[in-house]
């Protein structure tokens, strides 16, 4: 177990803000994580968990405890001749866990390569790219119950995954602590490339597998994000709004090129970053926070921001895009106070 006291938080936020916590603490299993929630010096203490800090925006220093997981692994536990079932650590990075699939032949989480953050996030947030969701494949989520430092494994049906949530992120924010998580992926995987950016970049490829289908959703992603350690950055910081029917035709008649997404409620989903683009924010900076030149649903840190300047920026597209479209967005980054 690592201990730290006034500990840097700059290479634990893909922002790299320069925050400290008044205490960090890293476990490497259950047990260990037990012992951290069963101790009364740190119970007196607010708490806070993390993962790899690339869905999360620290306002200023946190006076409480940082936890982090150390939990690593990847065992088969489960398997046929159709699919097999992996158990794997919260620790681990995400895109190392689709590495290892689309090595081994195995479908499923290919079009989510690159994704930032680790394995147990990826349970919370219900990360999404090109078609394809954490939902999509997971069977089960082990946690530690914050409160009472006892033991719950969720079921797919108990997690109650949506767009970009979860139960984590919900009725359970806070309450919970992921430690492994267990995905079932295909034996014999149906390629999915019905994304434009996806289909144009493989138009060329003579055999479309799960290794071209990846190093294309690479490829893209590459030209079209920021690397966070040459630029800090959150990846998409706000989430796709939906909305009503009726207010997408009163739009679309103002707006004939507005792209959207038809859900099968009724509802239409928008594009945030198009709405964003269109309010003129797309490449513009404001002090040491801007708006990144190729996607204007990311925002960066140009150098020394501080986490406040980057959601004063936030709440001024916020703003800015409620009074033009009547569209709320919603940050899909967490803020950190």
């Amino acid at each position: 177990m690592k201990i730290e006291e006034n500990y840097s938080l700059e290479r634990h936020n893909t922002f790299h803000l320069n925050v400290k916590t008044r205490w960090f603490m890293e476990y490497n299993n259950e047990e260990e994580l037990v012992r951290i929630l069963k101790d009364e010096y740190v119970s007196s203490f607010e708490k806070v968990h993390i993962g790899s800090g690339s869905n999360l925006l620290f306002l200023h220093d946190y006076r409480g405890v940082v936890m982090h997981s150390a939990i690593k692994g990847m065992a088969i536990v489960e398997e046929d001749d159709e699919n097999v079932s992996i158990r794997v650590g919260a620790g681990e990075l995400w895109d190392d866990l689709v590495a290892f699939a689309v090595k081994n032949g195995w479908g499923g989480i290919e079009n989510l390569s690159l994704i930032p953050g680790e394995v147990g996030a990826a349970a919370i947030q219900n990360i999404g790219a090109y078609g394809a969701e954490f939902k999509d494949v997971v069977q089960a989520v082990e946690t530690v119950e914050i409160e009472t430092a006892s033991k719950r494994i969720f079921p797919i049906e108990d997690c109650k995954y949506g767009y970009r949530s979860s139960v984590f992120k919900n009725e359970l924010n806070d309450k919970y602590i992921v430690t492994y998580v267990i995905v079932r992926l295909n034996k014999h995987p149906r390629i999915a490339i019905e994304y434009a950016d996806l289909k144009a970049e493989l138009a060329a490829c003579n055999e479309i597998n799960l290794a071209a289908v990846r190093k294309a959703v690479i490829d893209v992603r590459t030209r079209k994000l920021p690397d966070p350690e040459t630029m800090g950055n959150a990846g998409s910081f706000f989430m796709n709004p939906t909305i009503s029917e009726r207010h997408y035709n009163l739009l679309k008649e103002q707006y004939p090129s507005m792209p959207s997404y038809p859900l099968s409620d009724g509802r239409v989903k928008v594009p945030a970053a198009w709405l964003i683009e269109q309010c003129g924010f797309k490449g513009k900076a404001f002090g040491q926070a801007g708006v990144y030149e190729h996607q204007a649903l990311v925002l960066v840190n140009l150098g020394g921001a501080e986490g406040t300047e980057i959601a004063l920026l936030a709440e001024t597209i916020r703003e800015t895009v409620s009074q033009r479209f009547g569209i709320q967005i919603e940050p899909e980054v967490k803020y950190i106070s």
